[in-house]
């Protein structure tokens, strides 16, 4: 069932914007959102992706690691 039209907005000026199609888990804290008819705008609010469901974590990220690649050591 889609519901209300959501933005979620990042420190650089992205946002996300979409109609709130599902949260998961379904009891307790959210920590997924479905979104339907997303679109995914840059600082100036063009357009750079559009996606007709997207799973996303809304959540405030607490650690970004890079687990796989070079590692920059000679």
């Amino acid at each position: 069932m889609i519901s209300h039209r959501i933005v979620i907005e990042y420190d650089t000026g992205a946002r996300i914007v979409g109609y709130l199609s599902n949260c998961r888990p379904n009891e307790g804290d959210v920590q997924l959102v479905i979104l339907s008819r997303a679109r995914l705008e840059d600082a100036e609010g063009n357009v750079m992706e559009t996606h007709e469901t997207m799973t996303i974590c809304p959540n405030l990220v607490t650690g970004l690691r890079l687990e796989e690649g070079p590692t920059g050591r000679v």
